[in-house]
């Protein structure tokens, strides 16, 4: 396995920081140096930035339902770091992120591909979230959140159009909304484009898999037809 592939498949980071932290000579195998081309054999012991990289052969996947206050980070240096509360024994990282503030599913694993699958907005993966606000919902509100909204990118300095979603509306307060983008705070900042503030916002499903009956806090392994079902 190619050393950059074999550094981001443990969960310690990316691929493309991997790259970097070998362009800075902070990469050892086996105690010296690492080329930029380089084979990770079975036997080779590989550091990053002094920390020991154990690659784990068996394929991890977990959905945990993250309670508001967690953040979607692997670095261990962040505190309230996801990592750090599942406290699994071995090297996983989170597929994707849910803000500080929101709650509900999220997925975990080892496996590097999971991440590029799930994350790429080319395969237009649909992401499920029940929505509260702070006053009385419209059906003006409902079909213009559905339409598609313009927000604003900073990174980009420019608007982004939302594409058009399923809006459903639960109560006065509530609605259920799906989503196949995965823009910064999406929800929160469509709903304040016309004057609403989320006041809770909770990820119940992803693709096919559901957040169900676990409780808040609460792990789980997923079951072989929820993993067979990622890589369709």
């Amino acid at each position: 396995m190619r050393l950059n592939q074999y550094i981001s498949s443990s969960g310690f980071c990316s691929r493309r920081q991997a790259e970097r932290y070998i362009t800075a000579e902070k990469v050892l195998v086996n105690g010296e140096i690492a080329p930029h081309v380089c084979f990770i054999e079975d036997n080779d012991e590989v550091e990053v930035d002094g920390h020991t990289i154990k690659h784990t052969a068996q394929e991890i996947y977990i959905m945990l339902n993250k309670p508001s206050g967690i953040i979607c980070t692997a670095s261990p240096y962040i505190a309230d770091n996801i990592i750090d509360f599942v406290s699994y024994p071995e090297r996983i990282f989170p597929v994707g992120r849910l803000d500080k503030e929101t709650e509900g599913l999220i997925l975990l694993t080892n496996v590097g591909g999971v991440v590029n699958e799930l994350m790429s907005e080319e395969n237009n993966h649909t992401k499920e979230y029940i929505v509260v606000v702070d006053k009385k919902i419209t059906d003006t509100f409902i079909v213009n959140l559905s339409s598609g909204v313009d927000i604003y990118n900073p990174r980009k300095k420019s608007y982004t159009r939302t594409n058009p979603c399923p809006v459903i509306q639960l109560d006065d307060y509530t609605f259920r909304m799906t989503l196949s983008q995965g823009l910064n705070r999406q929800i929160r900042r469509m709903c304040r484009n016309f004057q609403y503030t989320v006041t809770h916002l909770q990820r119940v499903r992803i693709k096919h898999i559901q957040l169900g009956s676990l409780e808040r806090g609460q792990w789980r392994y997923l079951t072989k037809e929820e993993i067979a079902g990622l890589n369709r």
